[in-house]
């Protein structure tokens, strides 16, 4: 059978690829204000990796068992609530004057992000219309873009002004409840129509595949996950750390670096769900973790100017691999995207947590450097991707 909703709904799609970016850019601000917060407390590189563990952790755990619950009780308006829960934890940000309300103040903006993630991914499944890859990268493009905001704001706006003005960016949360509220509007009229008319709320066609196949092929997408997120983890958390130790720059041109990376990274998501949809997912996950290899190896070994030409085809390369990845384990695994998505957001917030606290204790016993120059290899993990088997494809081949 086929979901309710047969055409793609462009205006939630976008609604929520909005909120993703406003979330996204409230998030990318934990990160963006490390140079401010490590001066101000004095931490070291192992408290600085601790903060994002907290954060991350914070968004991780819960993610799976959102998503499990929201798949037998879809909640509607739970993104405006975890929308709150940001909310609360921007204002205690603002004035952290302590390590301890500082962690506080992190895991209530995880525990926002873990609300938000795995049902926004599910409205945006429903309002696909069968385009699943693009509606996940639409929705994928709002976080990315607003994850490279972050830093620009900081440059911008807490740099000059100091760590008090964070509680500015709590206008930029109220925005989004307000939107996220019209969204659950339309996400409790959509699951009545559903009930109403007896059909699905989305397809769970079956892909013909062996348990023991799906298992394998998760395991692999595990492994891709940690390549992946490892990798970004010593971008958004010691990139600007990296610059100013080899090449001297101020903590302000540091921030406006990273927001070109990850503006590089937004700017390549759109690619990654389309490109899936018309020749399958496999292909585009395989590129785009190993495509990175080249790039990622040359970093550790060349001026400024050079650096920053890379970092464009990095973040770019690597940026179209999570949509395809979340939208080929909800084909795995048809009938669970709730979990789907909440497990592997999860795995993306923990692995990136557990990548930045280990790079951290790596970065204090060594060099920043050094930290790049072990990082450089793990896109070579993206090999793996090659055993994977062809579920979904161009035009949907399961229907």
């Amino acid at each position: 059978m086929k979901p309710v909703a047969e055409k793609t709904v462009y205006p939630i799609l976008f609604s929520l690829s909005l909120s993703h970016l406003l979330n996204d850019t409230l998030q990318s601000i934990i990160p963006a204000i490390y140079p401010i917060v490590k001066d101000n407390l004095r931490l070291s590189f192992t408290q600085i990796g601790v903060i994002t563990l907290v954060f991350q952790l914070a968004a991780s755990l819960m993610q799976p068992f959102v998503g499990l619950y929201t798949d037998k009780k879809p909640q509607p308006f739970s993104l405006a609530i975890g929308m709150a829960c940001t909310l609360l934890g921007l204002v205690f940000l603002a004035f952290s004057a302590s390590y301890g309300i500082l962690l506080f103040s992190v895991a209530l903006v995880g525990l926002g992000s873990a609300v938000f993630h795995p049902e926004a991914s599910r409205m945006a499944h429903v309002a696909a219309g069968g385009r699943r890859g693009l509606a996940q990268s639409i929705f994928q493009l709002g976080g990315n873009a607003g994850s490279s905001f972050g830093p620009l704001l900081a440059a911008l706006i807490i740099a000059p002004l100091g760590q008090a003005s964070i509680l500015w960016f709590a206008i930029l949360a109220v925005i989004a409840i307000v939107i996220l509220r019209k969204v659950g509007i339309w996400y409790k009229a959509y699951l009545a129509t559903a009930k109403k008319a007896n059909k699905p709320i989305y397809a769970a066609p079956d892909n013909g595949l062996p348990r023991s196949k799906v298992a394998l092929s998760v395991f692999i997408l595990i492994i891709l996950i940690f390549s992946k997120y490892f990798y970004l983890a010593s971008m958004t958390s010691y990139f600007t750390f990296y610059l100013i130790d080899k090449f001297d720059v101020s903590v302000q041109n540091s921030q406006i670096y990273l927001f070109l990376f990850l503006f590089s990274v937004a700017a390549g998501t759109l690619v990654g769900g389309p490109v899936g949809d018309r020749f399958g997912r496999k292909y585009v996950i395989w590129i785009s973790i190993l495509g990175v290899a080249p790039f990622s190896m040359v970093l550790p070994y060349v001026n400024l100017f050079w650096t920053t030409a890379l970092i464009f085809p990095i973040g770019f390369i690597l940026a179209s691999a999570f949509s395809a990845i979340l939208v080929y384990a909800q084909e795995l695994m048809p009938g669970k995207v709730g979990l789907v998505a909440g497990l592997f957001f999860g795995l993306a917030f923990g692995m990136g947590g557990i990548g930045s606290a280990v790079l951290g204790i790596l970065a204090d016993h060594t060099s920043i450097s050094y930290v790049y120059k072990v990082c450089a290899y793990l896109p070579l993990l993206g090999i793996l991707a090659w055993f994977l088997p062809n579920v979904g494809s161009a035009r949907q081949r399961m229907q």
